[in-house]
């Protein structure tokens, strides 16, 4: 008598990331550090100029932060991956505790000294160069494979909530009791992430140990080798370029054409809110072809740069600015799934390394020249040149067989 044939058994459910204690802590500090860091812009901004009533002054502090990040952020990456991530992140926190609370203790005490704040976000900036790569590892070391991408749409909830609730934090910190204090919580969560981290444990592969000059080579041959990771990093970039001349322009055309500054902060809050819808569907969506949806989805960005150059109804750019947020709230999370299932667990942290770097390179770009092109042709000119560039570079890599082939 034939024997039955053997009943196919149902994989068992995965678990979600959150019931992982190890991600559960690191998700919890990440998520504190993060609705701090989102309060710290406004209150920076307010604080500076008040201290200083020139935006110069404002200027050279958000340079001393950003120039030292994109400089070391090789670095960073090198060091991600020699060393424990865990470890390498819960210095970074450390420090970036100690220079926002040296901010904070400077704002409150009336006098800031112009000097000690560059030089608090010239050290924050460069510690942040050593933090972010650790992002992707870190995740990937506290979870299992199949549940990643559960765990970094989680992440990008976070970011999106934080995102949300950043700026109302700053606003009440600021109207209540002074922006100094803004800087004092931002530090405490940084003091209570490093603190999770102490329990976080997190698996990792161990590299050999060789020059410097190689560990860079070898973390640019992994991005290099990939025609789908390069060229989505052209498509980014050009995003960050132009989101910075959107953030530059836009509020001066919101308040001549589009009926005031509450236009504006609205349209940043409808922002805010497509950020986490579009975070949330990344948590439920399975796209075919993730790196190109996520990509295509990244082009929207064209949309209200192409309405704020036009002067279009203030709902209508509004609306177009909450849809394209909401494709950066998608991408966010489909990217780093890609990334960490496709790029070996020794190079990850040197391959996020170069990702920010190119990403937010076009930044201090689009800053630079979006008041100089204003100046001598109007808004509308950047902004219809950014739009193009966006929309271009972000279609454009449909072209490319690796985005295509990506599942």
């Amino acid at each position: 008598m034939p024997a039955a044939p053997a009943r196919a058994v149902a994989p068992a459910p995965v678990p979600h990331p959150l019931r992982t204690r190890s991600f559960r802590l690191l998700f919890t500090g990440r998520a504190l550090s993060l609705l701090g860091d989102a309060a710290i812009p406004a209150a920076l901004a307010l604080a500076v100029l008040e201290a200083t009533g020139s935006t110069s002054a404002l200027a050279l502090v958000l340079g001393c932060a950003m120039v030292p990040r994109l400089l070391l952020l090789p670095l960073g990456g090198v060091v991600g991956d020699r060393f424990d991530a865990r470890t390498v992140a819960l210095v970074t926190d450390v420090a970036r505790c100690a220079t926002q609370l040296l901010v904070g203790v400077q704002l409150l005490g009336g006098t800031p000294s112009l000097a000690v704040l560059a030089v608090a976000e010239a050290i924050g900036g460069a510690a942040g160069a050593f933090a972010m790569p650790t992002g992707s590892p870190l995740v990937k070391g506290t979870v299992a494979p199949e549940a990643l991408h559960r765990a970094n749409a989680a992440m990008g909830i976070a970011r999106s909530a934080s995102r949300l609730g950043g700026p109302a934090l700053a606003g009440a910190l600021v109207l209540t009791v002074g922006p100094g204090w803004a800087f004092v919580l931002d530090g405490a969560t940084f003091a209570v992430s490093a603190l999770l981290l102490t329990a976080v444990r997190v698996t990792r592969v161990r590299i050999p140990r060789r020059s410097l000059r190689a560990d860079l080579a070898e973390g640019w041959q992994e991005v290099r080798s990939r025609d789908w990771y390069w060229t989505s990093l052209i498509g980014h970039s050009a995003w960050n370029g132009a989101a910075a001349v959107l953030m530059t322009l836009g509020p001066a055309v919101a308040v001549q054409r589009l009926g005031g500054g509450t236009t504006w902060v609205l349209l940043l809050q409808v922002g805010a809110v497509g950020f986490l819808l579009g975070a949330l569907l990344a948590g439920r969506a399975r796209p075919k072809r993730p790196v190109l949806t996520a990509n295509l989805g990244l082009a929207t960005y064209a949309l209200p740069l192409i309405l704020l150059a036009v002067a279009a109804p203030a709902p209508l750019t509004i609306a177009a600015y909450g849809l394209a947020q909401a494709g950066l709230g998608f991408l966010s999370p489909v990217w780093d799934t890609a990334v960490q299932r496709a790029v070996p667990e020794h190079a990850l942290a040197r391959v996020t390394s170069y990702d920010w770097l190119v990403s937010l390179a076009a930044m201090p770009l689009g800053y630079a020249l979006a008041p100089l092109a204003a100046s001598a042709w109007g808004p509308e000119v950047p902004l219809l040149a950014a739009a193009v560039v966006v929309g271009g570079c972000c279609l454009g890599t449909a072209l490319v067989p690796g985005v295509r082939r990506f599942r």
